[in-house]
Parts: C-alpha cells; structure tokens; sequence
C-alpha cells in the first residue's frame, strides 16, 4: 500500500479538535445559553450552601412541619412539562406543526400551573409559621421562599421564549410555504434545541432543590 495514500499518515487525519475549537464553532447563541447556565448553577449553588448552613445553625430539628404538598405537586407538573418538551424535536423532524404547537402549548400551560402550585406552596410556609425572614436576616426559612422564587423566575424567563416561539409555530402553520420555510430553517431547529436545554435544565435544577428541601426542611 502506497504510504500517502494511507489515511493514518494524513496530516490532521486523526487529529480532534481541541476543547477551544470545538466551543469555536458552537452559535452564539449556544455559548450564550450556556454560559447563563454556568451562571445559574453557580448561584444556585451558593444559595443552597447558604440555606444548609443557616438550617444547621439555627438548630431546629427537621420534620417539625410537613414540607408543602404543593411543592410536590409541583415538582410532578414540571416532571410532566419536561417530558412534553422532550417531544417537540421530533414534531418538528416530521413537519407536524400543528401536533409542535399543541405540544409547546401543554409544556407552556404546565409551566404556568407549576408556579401557580409554587405560590400556593408560599402561603401554606405562611400557614406553618415559616416567615420571609427572622431577626437579623438569619432564619432559615428566608431562604425556602428565595430559592423557590427565583427558580420560578428563571422559569417564566424560559415561557417567555417558549410563549415567543409558540406564536412563530402557530403563524407559520397557516400557510404551507411558510411552513417549508420555518421547517427547512436550521436556526428555527437551533432555537428549539436550546429551549429544550433550557428547559430540562430548570427541570432538574427543580429536582434537585426539592430533593435538598425534602432533606433539610
């Protein structure tokens, strides 16, 4: 076998691309997501560290009041809002706009009942004698209502794109060019993608300060 016909002796034949390389060629609107993600997890992380140590230091045994049902009601409508979310890049493969929109409608409608139910939650905290804040800011229980709202803030940030790409679904559903149009458009499939990772995201960042809360409330 001729030597420079073999492809291992190619130049850069094997040669993968660098971690740098490959966040080079990412969208930026991909790099944009992602960092944001980074972001979220950082100071979620430091607001979750920050409520165990206040927890321990107050020194109020867990489990002297039920941790609000509805905050696993909730937890099972964003379970049920991922899995919603998880069938829309499929619609969207089989040029079925119609069956796309009524899928992101049930995943925008779930997402809404979720921070019903969070709310919900709030006021039974209040039944209980969980207040916003204690002496000094350092009640433990502050921190319950913190975490819990600003993850549904991040929420509804994640409905506002999902509710904006609804609507472009719905308009281009009404005519066939458009629909060709928005199907063959690999921007339309980007934007889609990245409203799915955010969303399972938020999803399991959900999962996961429940299961903290089930733990240490």
């Amino acid at each position: 076998m001729n030597p420079e016909n073999n492809p291992d002796n190619q130049v850069g034949a094997r040669r993968r691309p660098s971690p740098f390389g490959r966040i080079e060629r990412l969208p930026p609107l991909a790099v944009a997501l992602y960092l944001a993600l980074l972001a979220i997890t950082v100071m979620f992380f430091v607001l979750i560290v920050a409520y165990v140590a206040a927890r321990l230091r107050s020194g109020v045994p867990t489990g002297l009041h039920p941790l609000p049902r509805y905050f696993s009601l909730s937890t099972i409508v964003l379970v049920l809002s991922s899995y919603t979310m998880a069938q829309a890049p499929r619609l969207y493969a089989q040029d079925d706009l119609g069956s796309l929109a009524r899928c992101l409608g049930s995943t925008l409608l779930l997402g809404c009942v979720f921070a019903g139910l969070q709310g919900l939650g709030w006021r039974e905290l209040l039944a209980h004698g969980v207040p916003f804040g204690g002496p000094g800011g350092k009640s433990s229980g502050q921190f319950v209502y913190l975490i819990s709202a600003l993850h549904v803030a991040h929420l509804l940030g994640g409905m506002l794109f999902l509710l904006a790409f609804l609507l472009r679904v719905i308009h281009n559903e009404r005519d066939a060019v458009r629909t060709l149009v928005f199907i063959r458009n690999p921007y339309y499939r980007r934007q889609l993608r990245l409203l799915g990772t955010y969303w399972h995201f938020v999803d399991v960042l959900w999962v996961v300060l429940f299961a903290v809360f089930l733990f240490m409330y």
